[in-house]
């Protein structure tokens, strides 16, 4: 027979407690979109659907965007909690989301980071206005938004494609 006066502690009265980090806090746009920025390669993303496999940067001035794909800084790095954000272009330099407007939910979204490959699904896709910031906001599971100019040859509006982790392979 055990009893104990110090009973075993219990969070069942306290409010619950995270172990999470916070979420990450993206950067405002550049002020300069022509600010001359050191080009940084983080990786590759692959979109099989489309035939794309490109290298990614760290940035998204256009000195950055012009060589590929930019992580949005601040923005969630691929794999983690949050929003990973890439804007590249659709019919200039290399071209990288030229055929955004082809992919459908459950299309896959692959990138290959240092320190694993994590897929993605398309979750949906929408078109917005160039100062629509929200769909840059940070969520609470990893997710993966691509952006890029819309209609193709014009800046006038932003197609955006948004996603939602469904794998990943550590190296």
């Amino acid at each position: 027979e055990t009893t104990s006066s110090n009973p075993e502690p219990t969070t069942t009265t306290a409010p619950p407690t995270s172990t999470t980090e916070p979420l990450p806090v993206p950067e405002p746009p550049p002020a300069d979109a022509y600010a001359p920025t050191p080009i940084v390669d983080i990786g590759a993303i692959s979109i099989p659907k489309i035939g794309l496999n490109h290298r990614i940067y760290e940035g998204v001035t256009l000195t950055v965007i012009n060589e590929g794909p930019g992580h949005w800084p601040g923005t969630a790095m691929p794999g983690k909690r949050g929003n990973t954000v890439f804007p590249g272009h659709r019919t200039t330099y290399s071209k990288p989301f030229g055929d955004l407007d082809k992919l459908a939910p459950g299309d896959e979204v692959i990138f290959d980071m240092p320190d694993g490959v994590y897929v993605y699904q398309v979750r949906e896709t929408l078109i917005v206005l160039p100062t629509d910031l929200w769909v840059v906001d940070q969520t609470e599971t990893p997710t993966f938004t691509l952006i890029a100019c819309h209609p193709k040859g014009s800046a006038r509006q932003r197609i955006v494609v948004k996603g939602d982790l469904v794998a990943s392979y550590p190296k």
